[in-house]
């Protein structure tokens, strides 16, 4: 009976004609369409009549091999990009409005700005051309209202929201151009490519020599994917790159008059990222291109942990166990903003030992070990864990009193605090000495109180 029924199945198969790929989906496809209308008890051919007024909303992406799909996709999106451009105010016209407003300005005076009522905001409008048009409505009014007492807005304050949003707008057509896929994103390479033609347009970047330029495109960009891309997605929104602040610190470059404070404070300045490359090349003993753990011992002040040296090294990507300078970068950014939630995200994956989540004791116990075992070798007397780990409960505040999420470390606003008790000796001894430190810097402390620093 076995036999038979084998017998059978091959003479089935051998007697079916053979069928290409596309006959093979269409077969697929009708049993998958039958079978969810069978689920979802409808009739397979029977579709409601608003089917049929129901746009098309979904457009599939141009596989590899169709060039010329792909070809006409790229084209037809920058002539879109170049249709949107035109639609902006360029410096003429914006000189224009400027005078329209100062023509059309509401006396008397605040002082010495020059306010505009709705009334004459209105004829602004009509004079400034359809350009304008979406800049003079009602909301954009309202949300511009102060305390004035005639109902006014500042006519400077209304200039500087339409620059912004022209601005905005600009720069989000240039990302858009290097949005290789469409989607509204743009990955590692294509943040690499928008930088890298910025450079010969930043006055601040000129004294760069050439043969610098990767590295320091290579600087540039992990502060966008490490602050923007937590997730290590690979890709980030261009909405999210125009809503931070960064590319506004990027952009201020091109300030010839750039202060040198202001310069060394921003990340994307030349003397930053020298400093950060130089840094690089310091720790790199053997000069090989890579950091070994034993060199990245050598970071900051040097008194980071062995425990948390081989958390980094277990836990970041390595080549044979050697840190390259993208790694580097990111590690980089997380010592030296410990405030943020990307900062405090990054280290605490290294604290989270047992990948729960969550500190509990047992975390923070090999940890603090470490700085006790530090204390020893420098000839001090090794402070109690209960104590600290008390100290760190009380300051963390954690909605379960036996563990400490990420949230709960950035809810206190004490994760820099708590990381430097955990991972550093230096930074231990600062916060244990804190109250000496005040007391042979009182000018310091006069200078920084109330600006919300924490202890």
């Amino acid at each position: 009976m076995w036999m038979d029924w084998k017998k059978a199945l091959k003479a089935h198969v051998a007697g079916k004609p053979t069928r290409s790929e596309e006959e093979k989906r269409a077969e697929e496809t009708q049993l998958f369409t039958e079978l969810y209308c069978q689920w979802k008890g409808v009739q397979p051919n029977r579709q409601h009549e608003s089917f049929k007024s129901i746009p098309k909303f979904y457009f599939k992406l141009p596989a590899e091999d169709e060039v010329l799909q792909q070809k006409l996709r790229e084209e037809s999106r920058a002539v879109f990009l170049q249709r949107r451009s035109r639609q902006l105010l360029d410096n003429d016209e914006l000189q224009s409005l400027w005078f329209l407003l100062d023509k059309h300005h509401t006396p008397p005076l605040m002082g010495d700005e020059k306010m505009i009522n709705y009334e004459d905001f209105l004829k602004v409008s009509q004079e400034a051309g359809p350009k304008c048009k979406t800049y003079f409505t009602a909301t954009v009014f309202a949300k511009l209202l102060q305390k004035d007492p005639y109902g006014r807005i500042s006519i400077m304050q209304f200039f500087n929201y339409v620059m912004r949003k022209v601005w905005l707008h600009q720069t989000r057509i240039g990302l858009s151009l290097y949005d290789v896929a469409g989607q509204g994103y743009l990955k590692e390479a294509d943040l690499e490519n928008y930088i890298l033609e910025l450079i010969p347009t930043l006055p601040q970047l000129d004294g760069l020599e050439k043969s610098f330029y990767s590295f320091y495109v290579c600087t540039a960009v992990r502060k966008f994917f490490f602050f923007l891309d937590p997730l290590r997605t690979g890709r980030i929104k261009i909405q999210d790159i125009l809503a931070c602040s960064f590319l506004d610190d990027l952009l201020e470059l091109r300030d010839e008059d750039l202060s040198k404070e202001m310069q060394e404070s921003n990340w994307f300045s030349a003397p930053s990222a020298l400093r950060v490359y130089g840094q690089y090349l310091n720790l790199d003993k053997d000069h090989n291109g890579m950091l070994s753990k034993e060199e990245l011992s050598r970071y900051g002040t040097g008194t980071l942990t062995p425990v948390f040296l081989n958390r980094v090294f277990q836990e970041c990507l390595t080549y044979d166990g050697e840190m390259d300078y993208k790694t580097y970068l990111d590690f980089v950014l997380a010592m030296e903003n410990r405030k943020e939630p990307q900062a405090l995200q990054y280290i605490f994956r290294l604290l989270d030992i047992q990948n729960r989540n969550y500190l509990n004791i047992f975390a923070l116990n090999t940890f603090f070990r470490a700085i006790q075992e530090q204390m020893k070798i420098h000839g001090q007397e090794p402070v109690s864990f209960e104590d600290v780990k008390d100290e760190i409960f009380d300051m963390v505040k954690p909605a379960d009193p036996l563990k400490i999420t990420l949230q709960d470390l950035i809810n206190s606003s004490q994760g820099e605090t708590v990381t430097n008790i955990l991972i550093d000796l230096n930074g231990f001894w600062t916060y244990e000495n804190r109250e000496v430190l005040v007391q042979e810097n009182p000018v310091d402390d006069l200078e920084n109180f109330g600006e919300g620093e924490e202890v």
